[in-house]
């Protein structure tokens, strides 16, 4: 019997091991680490379409939507530079139903969900009193968690979490409420770091093809760390803390650099 379980885990490795891909060139920034897709893509379009639809609709209910006709036409326009060049990470990108609205909410917040769905708060661009580069950085890097598919991703890692606790519960006999713990801080949350980092890394190098200076990257977590106060530690966090970032971005935007001062010269 405990055989038999350590040949179905072995089973569930193997097969899992051939779900392994990379959804996006790597650019400059050298982004192409193998990512675990099991959910498929249509899947999380079909989904995200339904969700985008119920966020528009409420928003429009509610009197939120685009109602500032000068920021969303700004909006718009930044994220359309942005969006023409997401060939540079995956070609189908180009042809994705994208799609950019802003809702008047004072949250300092913005998303895109797959399939390029874009929201941005008002509160973001008018609390952090937000330059064009720097919309563009915040747009950027949104944009690049739905170009890697960060969304499907992470509900694969879900869904295997799921199947590995109930497999090594049964094999081992260690109480799944304690593996699932375990889980949490050593694979749920390390995964969400490193998205947030390799979208910092292709949304900076979008703005620099895009014409804006990657610098102003860097200029976001300024403000955002003097408004957000006391934060969570770095350990314990989905995020990696605004000193990281900033350290990183610093490096990156370096390395992208000429890719902005070509953009100039066209």
């Amino acid at each position: 019997m405990k055989m038999r379980k350590i040949l179905s885990l072995i089973f569930v490795v193997i097969f899992f091991v051939g779900c392994f891909a990379s959804t996006t060139k790597s650019g400059l920034v050298g982004v192409d680490s193998k990512q675990l897709m099991l959910v498929s893509q249509e899947s999380m379009d079909e989904t995200s379409k339904l969700s985008y639809a119920k966020v528009v609709a409420q928003s429009k209910n509610k009197g939120t939507l685009n109602t500032d006709p000068v920021l969303t036409k700004r909006v718009r326009a930044i994220s359309k530079r942005l969006i023409a060049q997401v060939g540079a990470f995956r070609d189908d990108a180009l042809k994705w139903n994208w799609q950019v609205n802003v809702v008047n909410e004072n949250v300092l917040n913005a998303w895109c969900m797959p399939g390029g769905r874009i929201v941005v708060y008002s509160g973001i661009i008018k609390q952090l009193n937000l330059t064009d580069g720097e919309i563009a950085a915040v747009v950027g890097h949104e944009i690049a968690h739905a170009l890697r598919e960060h969304s499907r991703e992470q509900a694969s890692t879900e869904q295997l979490k799921t199947i590995g606790v109930i497999a090594a519960s049964a094999a081992t006999g260690v109480d799944a409420n304690a593996i699932n713990t375990l889980a949490v801080y050593g694979i749920s949350l390390p995964f969400s770091r490193s998205h947030e980092t390799e979208a910092d890394r292709i949304g900076t190098e979008l703005m620099a093809r895009a014409g804006y200076n990657p610098n102003e990257a860097i200029n976001v977590w300024i403000k955002m760390n003097k408004v957000s106060g006391g934060k969570t530690p770095e350990f314990l966090s989905t995020h990696p803390s605004n000193e990281s970032r900033i350290q990183d971005l610093q490096q990156i935007s370096q390395i992208v650099m000429p890719l902005y001062l070509a953009s100039k010269n066209k």
